[in-house]
């Protein structure tokens, strides 16, 4: 066979980890990985769904790709295209339309049959069941032997969040079960794996059973992360995305007990305004928002706390802004994302006319990312001479240099003749660049 393939990933973490998974399973099947486009037999697009710029980058990018398909057939060579992701669920007609050198389209929780189709040249050309369950038990061990790894324990989501498509491109709630992702972490970890983000749509709603001398337990999110605790080797476990109104108590709990759960929450508001906040069915208010972060903190006080904006929602107004405004300001965020509106086809926001005026919106996102990044520096320089916790992932860009992470996601860099990669050790950060420390390895 020796056909080869590329696989060019958009969008978020959980694109990532299924990018990696359908890597494995090609290799597995005798596929071989391909360094670019232009050299692959296969070129896979695994696509995002969020915003309006991922989507518009799929379509140029399958033109550049016709091109390469149709240069490789007039030298006798075969090439076939594959959209896989949120992209490829949501509008797997409208790209066969667009573009006819695509092959085959594969929902998020489909691609487990690439593999297979590929063999049987399948005639039909559009695979976007919701599979969950199948997905993952298609899944084989990863060979990686990254120290810092991603890994899926929820898919979907059930709160129709009116911006929102995950709920029709990745289906409803839907949990492995605690065997398969404990099964999974064993084999990260034998490979060199020290930390692990579990993943979900809305990760805090993760929810299993386990059947324990005859009596069934619900296992919620924070179980799972003291059952995951115990396997050894393992340092650090993350987790991200949540929604407020999933943090419980359980979870919680582990965050004051449990050492390996590191004190950094990716924690999404979207909007600091309760009329806002209605219009796009967050189901909880400013209030409940900030009384949670302020909860948090009594129980874990170097807790640090990341979140969403979404700025130009329909029918903002100046003082929606600035509630918003103040959320940020009473929270001051270890870091943030904050983006312009953008209507995704099939959504109720995107039916609504009440649309902000693109200067009046950019003035606002702007404004609003300069408090950002003011309040992520502040915080950052409050650890300069401060002795932390690294746990070095990889090589940095200069000779003797390795890159790690804090407790708190911070990147650092430190010289080091020795090979620091997977080793978790002290360093004294004494400078910031940007958003990067370096520091040096203490005695």
């Amino acid at each position: 066979m020796n056909q080869s393939f590329f696989i060019k990933t958009y969008g978020c973490q959980m694109n990532e980890y299924d990018s990696e998974k359908l890597n494995d399973l090609l290799e597995y099947n005798g596929y071989k990985a391909s360094k670019n486009f232009e050299e692959s037999d296969i070129a896979i697009l695994n696509t995002c769904h969020i915003r309006k710029k991922a989507s518009e980058k799929l379509y140029s990018d399958l033109g550049r790709l016709s091109k390469f398909k149709e240069n490789k057939k007039k030298l006798g060579k075969r090439m076939q295209i594959i959209v896989t992701g949120c992209v490829a669920q949501a509008e797997g007609d409208e790209i066969l339309k667009r573009n006819k050198s695509v092959d085959y389209i594969f929902g998020p929780q489909s691609f487990h049959k690439l593999p297979k189709i590929l063999k049987k040249s399948n005639s039909d050309k559009v695979y976007n069941d919701f599979l969950c369950e199948n997905k993952f038990s298609s899944l084989i061990p990863s060979k990686s032997k990254e120290v810092s790894k991603l890994i899926t324990i929820q898919e979907g989501c059930d709160k129709f969040c009116s911006f929102c498509v995950v709920p029709y491109t990745r289906g409803a709630e839907f949990s492995r079960s605690v065997e398969n992702i404990y099964a999974e972490t064993i084999a990260l970890v034998k490979n060199g794996a020290k930390e692990l983000t579990l993943l979900g749509q809305n990760v805090s709603s993760y929810e299993s059973n386990v059947i324990k001398d005859g009596i069934r337990k619900k296992i919620r999110l924070g179980d799972l992360c003291q059952i995951l605790s115990h396997i050894q080797g393992l340092e650090r476990i993350r987790y991200l995305t949540s929604h407020p109104i999933d943090i419980d108590d359980n979870l919680l709990d582990q965050h004051k007990k449990n050492p390996k759960l590191m004190p950094f929450l990716h924690l999404p508001i979207q909007s600091g305004s309760d009329r806002i906040l209605k219009k796009m069915n967050r189901k909880h208010s400013k209030t409940f928002y900030l009384s949670l972060i302020e909860k948090i903190k009594k129980i874990k006080k170097n807790m640090a706390f990341s979140s969403d904006f979404i700025v130009g929602y329909p029918g903002e107004t100046d003082n929606d802004f600035q509630e918003s405004l103040e959320v940020i300001e009473k929270v001051r965020f270890a870091s943030s994302y904050s983006f312009k509106y953008s209507p995704r086809p099939g959504t109720p926001s995107s039916l609504k006319d009440s649309l902000i005026d693109c200067d009046v919106v950019d003035r606002r996102l702007k404004e609003m990312q300069s408090i950002l990044n003011k309040h992520q520096t502040e915080f950052n320089l409050s650890f300069i001479d401060k002795t932390v916790d690294v746990l070095f992932s990889g090589k940095g860009k200069k000779p003797n240099q390795y890159v790690g992470r804090t407790p708190h996601l911070q990147p650092v860099h430190v010289l080091s003749s020795e090979n620091l990669v997977g080793k978790l050790l002290s360093v004294k950060l004494e400078d910031l660049t940007s958003y990067s420390f370096h520091g040096r390895l203490s005695a």
